[in-house]
């Protein structure tokens, strides 16, 4: 209460509600896996559309594995790629790399100087996408004697010889360091009218960064002096301080030594006449080649581990991660990950490919989770990159169902909401499924807690079952599980408030009253069962759930009951003979 320490008139404001809780959003997804570029060791900002995705991680093209018996195939992007097709709005991506990976980086561009001077380009991120090409491209403005007092610090002025002058006018090069342009041995210089009918042409580079995949990124107008607004060692950092150039930038130029602007130019001067000077990356002699090594389950591990701090993820998958070696243990990290405390997620699983329905039953015996969710078997989708001019790219593309299945996910959250089992919905990316499961086969799987995609003639490719991989019967809806991860998580959210408050009648009405217009709320939209709102929910927060010993130890425990909604996964209609005259 305020202190009132002289006479007046005193005006307070007060609340009459109880405090509100906000439903917590359940379809952002995170993925982890392999991709063709990209940060290592964070999690991307988050992914609206697979162009975002394309603008950090690259493209659908092939890994760059060497081995033969390798995954080439870049299951992750193509996972976004349908993750959004099919409805999904918000993804993080966590990249996967092999500590054996290696950076692409160009050979040294100033060679054979007694001051240690170095320029080279290099890949900002592992892998063989980074093996590509950097091509400078010198522009000469035509300048003048005015122009050159007006320029800004870091310019870089050329002066036209005259070789018919006797002696022989050589061509000079000035920059501007702190409104005085100085020669390249330091000296101060004045420019002259004779200058200026010689030539005099202000200099800038421009650079095109084209990646392995044929991905071009131009910087037009950079400087060659560090003092330049558009240093090129500052716009092509391999730091940059630029957030937006740190998860997008792809290749950066590294300096060493006392490099001067004189320095870079003469470096980067095409060889008379061409106009471009290309520097291959990744290739050619004194290089590192840029390599995807095979990453193992601890690297898959570490990028699961960064998703953890991302609170808004509900479900996680790893597309692709059942086509590697380390599948199983791949497939109990994502399980852990989800099973963590205050996590509320689930994670989606895939089986490997080209299973029969008994080796898909194999998988699932390894599995009991009620976090968790299996789906067999994989997609046959179109290619995105055939093309009638490239034979050689395959049209179609088997594809792990998780991607699929993830965007399912967010599709029916959005438009029917959590409590709604993700079924009955239509693949739409699918043009046909590895396998036709037929209603025999599922009859195997579905009690076990493999959830099928399965083919109905007239009614599309559709996802054909919801259950987790959990034995308890209590979990074996995936509804339910997301469900209650979405009341406890929004309930977490919208009572923080209640730490440090005094733990008396006063705290436990207020924390009823909030718990409970939360479940009063989901009871009218039709979330939970029961004709009444005390046939749907209760909630306790009295002496009854505490004893004087929580009291002393401030704790404060809340008892919450709900009467969920389960899939109605077995329709019956019963069907008999009556007679003409038969009543009732």
């Amino acid at each position: 209460m305020p202190e009132y320490l002289a006479p007046g008139v005193f005006v307070e404001e007060t609340s009459f509600r109880s405090k509100s809780i906000e439903g917590v959003s359940t379809s952002t997804a995170a993925f982890v896996g392999p991709t063709r570029r990209g940060p290592v060791g964070e999690v991307s900002e988050l992914l609206t559309s697979f162009g975002d995705f394309e603008r950090v991680y690259g493209g659908l093209n092939d890994l760059g594995y060497a081995g033969a018996n390798d995954p080439k195939t870049n299951y992750l992007a193509h996972a976004v790629f349908h993750f959004f097709d099919e409805g999904g709005a918000r993804l993080y991506v966590s990249r996967v790399a092999a500590a054996a990976s290696t950076v692409a980086t160009s050979a040294d561009l100033i060679a054979d100087n007694p001051d240690a001077k170095s320029a080279r380009f290099l890949a900002r991120f592992k892998g063989a996408a980074g093996n590509g090409t950097i091509v400078l491209e010198e522009t000469a403005r035509q300048s003048s004697v005015a122009a050159a007092a007006k320029a800004i610090d870091g310019s870089l002025i050329r002066v036209k010889g005259d070789a018919a002058a006797n002696p022989v006018i050589p061509e000079a090069y000035f920059v501007k360091h702190s409104g005085a342009w100085q020669a390249s041995d330091g000296t101060a210089h004045t420019f002259t009218a004779a200058e200026e009918t010689r030539g005099m042409e202000l200099l800038t580079v421009t650079v095109t960064a084209v990646d392995a995949d044929g991905n071009a990124i131009v910087y037009e107008d950079l400087g060659y002096d560090a003092q330049h607004k558009r240093y090129i060692g500052a716009s092509l950092a391999v730091s940059p301080t630029n957030r937006d150039a740190q998860i997008s930038q792809t290749f950066a130029l590294l300096l060493s030594g006392a490099i001067t602007a004189f320095d870079l130019q003469t470096a980067f001067a095409p060889t008379a006449p061409a106009k471009t000077k290309s520097v291959p990356v990744g290739s050619g002699a004194g290089v590192m080649v840029g390599t995807d090594a095979l990453p193992g389950a601890g690297d898959w591990t570490n990028a699961l581990a960064l998703i953890e701090a991302v609170d808004d993820v509900s479900i996680v998958a790893a597309p692709g991660a059942s086509a590697y070696a380390d599948r199983d243990a791949i497939a109990l990290a994502l399980i852990s990950h989800a099973e963590k405390r205050r996590a509320y997620r689930i994670a989606v699983l895939d089986t490997d490919k080209n299973l029969t329905p008994t080796g898909a039953k194999t998988v699932k015996a390894q599995l009991d989770s009620k976090y968790a969710a299996l789906y067999y078997p994989w997609v046959v989708a179109a290619n995105p990159l055939a093309r009638p001019d490239k034979p050689e790219v395959p049209r179609e593309v088997k594809l792990p169902p998780s991607g699929f299945v993830c965007g399912i996910y967010a599709r029916s959250d959005i438009e029917r909401g959590v409590v709604k089992a993700p079924a009955n919905e239509v693949v739409r990316g699918a043009l046909r499924f590895e396998r036709l499961v037929s209603t025999g086969e599922q009859e195997l799987l579905n009690p076990l807690g493999v959830n099928c995609l399965r083919f109905f003639p007239g009614r599309g490719n559709r996802v054909w079952g919801a259950r987790t991989t959990s034995s308890d019967p209590e979990w074996k809806y995936v509804n339910v599980r997301r469900y209650f991860n979405y009341l406890e998580h929004s309930i977490d959210n919208g009572t923080q408030w209640a730490v440090f408050e005094p733990n008396g009648d006063k705290l436990w009405a207020n924390v009823r009253d909030t718990v409970s217009s939360f479940l009063y709320n989901e009871w009218v939209n039709g979330a939970l069962l029961g004709d009444k709102p005390e046939q749907a929910f209760f909630v306790r927060c009295d002496r009854s759930t505490m004893t004087q010993n929580d009291l002393d130890n401030g704790r404060l425990i809340c008892l919450i009951g709900v009467a969920v909604l389960k899939p109605a996964e077995f329709v019956i209609f019963r069907i008999g003979q009556k007679t003409a005259d038969a009543r009732g």
